[in-house]
């Protein structure tokens, strides 16, 4: 090939970037392919340099190619306008036709954001900003960061080739190029990329069929909470939508003290099993109108400990026994704990101590007790204070408050009093949302 037919000389190695017409002419000579007409390449017409194209397209690869990889979108960057023709030259032959030049090299990362190619073939040395400044920048790019980046750079750069490698380079294209060695390289690096955007996509469904199953398993778990408050207001049916209440305040003082919305929303679905333990309690003193006796009162204490006792987790022996009974269920009896219902168990057991430790059943005090039993014990009180019930009538909403502002420091925890009144206003607008209809 003749001197005058070279482009340009880099220091890392000759780029030969002859012209396209003497370019297909060389590599038709070079593998042996003929035009279908039977003239020399230089005469050929332009239908007969077509057939021969593909006749060099199919010699250049050595086993079947993916139909799908050739939709891929490349982009070529090279300083070299010569040299980013002759490249997309190359891959256009292949049959790659969503190819890309750009020769300023300071705008690669914002055409690649914009464009979002499958593949990047970066040359090494280019002024301003070098192909390892943007390799470095690529691969720092929480975007980016995956994308395939095939270098070129000249066979001898021992160097830059280390330097790449270790700055996360895919694969090297030698220069000056060898389609025959593009071919596989290109294809390789392609097939590995839609690899790898297969697993992400399979993760994606996978997280997205997880984040369904859980917001079904979240409904269900709310259905039986509000199966379970319900049974309890069949069993006291006096007290109307008291659980309801009780749980919508415990939510609005929570969020008053800064707690995540995470826990607010479960504080205040937990809230509402606060008396679950009263299905235990014999109707005899649960539908008394009238006040309890000693006795009557000291049975009707123990609904906190049946309340948990629904609700908290079996002990083993407990559970080996219901295992030999329901084979069937081994697998939801092996679940983990419910956060939630722990939360429910500690609220029903502590809902009726006080912060001087004269409460029960365990005589807790102060920070003792369970921040959730803390806040539903006011709750619970502010509500029995302002609702209708068989033995009292419901009491103005001004009295409900000073009540509770005078047992702040005996009974109920102060910074939980504080909160409480810091949300007057909405715990009045929920006290008439949920108001009982009879």
């Amino acid at each position: 090939m003749s001197s005058a037919r070279f482009i340009r000389m880099k220091s890392m190695g000759t780029v030969v970037a002859p012209h396209v017409d003497f370019l297909m002419s060389d590599l038709r000579s070079a593998f042996g392919i003929e035009s279908s007409t039977g003239l020399s390449a230089d005469r050929a017409r332009p239908d007969d340099a077509k057939s021969g194209t593909r006749s060099l397209s199919s010699s250049l690869t050595m086993r079947q190619l993916d139909p799908s990889l050739l939709a891929s979108k490349i982009l070529v960057v090279d300083d070299e306008p010569i040299n980013v023709k002759v490249c997309q030259k190359y891959l256009n032959e292949l049959g790659y036709n969503h190819c890309i030049g750009l020769t300023d090299s300071t705008r690669t990362i914002a055409v690649i954001l914009q464009e979002r190619p499958d593949l990047v073939i970066l040359d090494v040395m280019m002024p301003i900003v070098s192909g390892v400044d943007i390799l470095k920048l690529i691969r720092n790019h929480a975007e980016l960061s995956h994308l395939p980046i095939l270098i070129l750079t000249a066979s001898s750069d021992r160097t830059t080739k280390l330097t790449v490698l270790d700055l996360g380079a895919t694969d090297f294209l030698t220069k000056p190029i060898d389609p025959s060695e593009m071919a596989p390289r290109v294809r390789n690096v392609l097939e590995i990329k839609k690899y790898h955007d297969s697993l992400r996509d399979h993760a994606r469904s996978l997280e997205e069929a997880v984040r369904q199953r859980t917001a079904e398993l979240e409904s269900s778990r709310m259905d039986l909470i509000h199966c379970l408050a319900r049974a309890v207001e069949y069993r006291d049916d006096h007290t109307g939508r008291h659980v309801e209440r009780v749980g919508r305040y415990a939510g609005i003082i929570g969020d008053a003290l800064g707690l995540d919305a995470h826990t607010v929303i479960m504080l205040e679905q937990a809230a509402q099993l606060h008396d679950v333990g009263k299905i235990g309690v014999s109707d005899e003193i649960l539908l008394k109108p009238g006040k309890l006796t000693p006795e009557e009162f000291e049975r009707m204490q123990k609904h906190t400990l049946f309340g948990r006792k629904i609700v908290e987790q079996m002990s083993e022996r407990e559970w080996e026994k219901l295992r030999q009974h329901v084979q069937i269920g081994s697998q939801i009896l092996n679940a983990p704990r419910s956060p939630l219902l722990s939360m429910a168990a500690r609220i029903a057991l502590t809902h009726h101590e006080r912060w001087d430790g004269t409460g029960y059943p365990l005589g807790l005090a102060g920070e003792d007790i369970p921040l959730e039993g803390r806040i539903t014990a006011v709750a619970d009180v502010f509500d029995a204070l302002s609702s209708h019930r068989p033995y009292k009538p419901a009491y103005p909403i001004d009295r409900c408050f000073n009540i509770l502002r005078a047992e702040s420091g005996s009974h109920f925890d102060p910074k939980v009093i504080d909160a409480f009144f810091a949300q007057r206003d909405r715990i009045v607008q929920t006290q008439m949302d949920l108001a009982d209809t009879e």
